[in-house]
């Protein structure tokens, strides 16, 4: 098998409920671009970005699920092999707030407790906020979780905060890091491979 025809990939799955913004999130970082128009997304879908980790090219995949009941069993299926989840509620919605331990319980049986991060979408609405900074900060807490305000629409803290991927090793990833969900710090896998060809790199979604 020539090096060539190796791919080192990651995958990642934005979970929450439906309108926080997750297709819009991911869409900002793969594709630098927003739109208004809410397209509820029919099950599952995914966009992809090449980032380069330890000099070698790893394919970052972002699977787009959809936040209603109905489509669950579908979702469910596409949570297995994820290596990281990223769980979004938005500003203007009491509800999808309430509802993030539940995503994180849906994800973590199907695939145990991966590293994770939370995110607050819409914070240019914060005129409209129904969720105080306080709670917000206490979930994020309880549940153990990095914490990011991020908007999708003004892109803040999307490619900064949430997807914020480095190559090399932080000095500071380790295992209590993981332990304490302080980061995620990611290994890609290596889909089809070589002994010894690609060194495994590091990744992190802050």
């Amino acid at each position: 098998m020539l090096e060539e025809d190796m791919e080192v990939a990651i995958k990642v799955v934005v979970v929450g409920n439906g309108a926080v913004g997750k297709s819009s999130m991911i869409q900002r970082y793969c594709k630098g671009i927003f739109t208004k128009d809410y397209k509820k997304t029919i099950g599952v879908d995914f966009l992809e970005r090449q980032i380069v980790v330890n000099d070698e090219d790893v394919r970052l995949m972002l699977w787009d699920t959809a936040g209603q009941e109905e489509f669950d069993a579908i979702t469910k299926a596409y949570y297995r092999g994820a290596q990281a989840c990223v769980l979004v509620f938005s500003t203007t919605d009491r509800e999808s707030f309430e509802a993030i331990s539940s995503w994180r319980e849906k994800v973590e049986m199907e695939v145990g407790d991966i590293p994770t991060v939370l995110v607050q979408n819409k914070i240019d609405l914060l005129d409209d906020t129904v969720i105080k900074n306080e709670e917000a900060e206490g979930l994020a807490k309880k549940l153990k979780l990095r914490f990011y305000r991020a908007s999708v629409k003004e892109d803040l803290n999307v490619n900064e905060g949430v997807f914020n991927t480095t190559s090399g090793n932080h000095p500071n990833h380790n295992s209590s890091d993981l332990n304490g969900r302080e980061v995620i710090n990611l290994r890609p896998n290596k889909q089809r491979t070589k002994k010894n060809k690609i060194p495994f790199g590091s990744c992190t979604l802050l």
